[in-house]
């Protein structure tokens, strides 16, 4: 009896894993396509553009500059806790 309950749990096993793996696989090849229609129809040019605009740069300095004083003053805090 102890072995049919171990030979089900195995079973179950292997159809849980098998059932992750083939939708891992189906995602991968889904992502793939999405990449391919995307490239398609969207040019390197409009992309080029769109990230070199100069407000969505400054725009990221400025939150690069928050998430460093965000750290370091998390950096400071802990230090000072632990004196």
């Amino acid at each position: 009896m102890n072995t049919d309950m171990i030979y089900q749990a195995l079973t179950f096993m292997m159809l849980g894993m098998s059932i992750v793996f083939f939708f891992l696989i189906i995602l991968v090849y889904i992502l793939k396509f999405q990449a391919y229609t995307i490239n398609k129809f969207v040019s390197d040019d409009d992309v080029a553009t769109t990230i070199s605009s100069p407000s969505s740069k400054t725009i990221q300095e400025s939150k690069d500059h928050n998430i460093i004083a965000a750290i370091t003053g998390a950096i400071l805090h802990h230090n000072n806790r632990r004196i």
